[in-house]
């Protein structure tokens, strides 16, 4: 296939349906990097790489996010911040060369989950040996429970479709997301949404948050507090979204 000019790319690799989306769509995305992806799409549909190969490096550059978190010093913290950058980059290129290819496959949506899911546990692994500097102690577990914790909230998202797919039904769309059986229960459901704060466990953020708090460490264990937070938001946001999924229609 030929090179295709910006406009063309962008036409087929960035329709309005992805643009709109909210839901599937993380904010970095929406605020500056679709604006940046487009271009490195440019480049590698020049090139024979193919979409799923993109999501590899994708996952790779999460997984190296985390190894170098747990080295000590700013540094790492900003090469740390900057691979989960290359990341989201990846991200939003390997569906945007798969809708300009024609090849988007199950296969590939399947990768592009697993790398969320990976990168998300080696920057919270990486966290907590980076909290501990030189021997593994209990803020390494933190680390991990942090971890476990992210995985197991996505698990909980991921296996609403498992089941209705068990059970014949399509996937649950956003609306059957927002909607609840009890209306206090919706309410307070938008009320901790509001609050964000489960975004503190999110890669993009973290990282970003990551940089701030190497700084701070110049003072204090800033560090520490960040793995004890971490592991507290994980635990509180397992609870929570099992139960919010409970009450909403997504499993009806």
């Amino acid at each position: 296939m030929s090179a295709p000019s910006v406009a063309e790319l962008r036409a087929v690799a960035q329709p309005q349906t992805t643009m709109d989306r909210r839901s599937g769509e993380h904010w970095a995305g929406l605020l500056y990097m679709r604006r940046l992806s487009i271009y490195a799409t440019w480049l590698l549909a020049k090139t024979p790489i193919t979409p799923n190969q993109v999501t590899g490096l994708m996952i790779g550059c999460g997984v190296a996010a985390g190894a170098v978190l747990a080295l000590p010093g700013i540094w790492a913290a900003l090469g740390a911040a900057l691979l989960i950058q290359v990341y989201l980059l990846l991200d939003c290129s390997d569906g945007e060369l798969a809708r300009w290819t024609g090849r988007t496959s199950i296969t590939g949506v399947y990768l592009d989950r697993v790398g969320h899911y990976f990168a998300e546990a080696a920057l919270l692994i990486g966290l907590g040996f980076r909290a501990s500097q030189v021997v593994p102690d209990w803020y390494t577990v933190l680390g991990f429970a942090a971890a476990l914790g992210a995985i197991l909230i996505k698990s909980e998202t991921d296996l609403v479709d498992v089941a209705r797919a068990r059970s014949g039904l399509v996937a649950a769309t956003e609306a059957q997301a927002g909607q609840f059986a009890s209306r206090r229960l919706g309410l307070a459901r938008r009320i901790v949404g509001a609050t964000r704060f489960h975004r503190l466990i999110q890669a993009v953020e973290l990282s970003l948050i990551v940089v701030i708090v190497a700084v701070l460490d110049l003072w204090f264990p800033a560090t520490r507090v960040l793995v004890v937070a971490c592991a507290a938001v994980a635990g509180i946001q397992l609870v929570l979204h099992l139960v919010s999924i409970l009450a909403s229609r997504r499993l009806s």
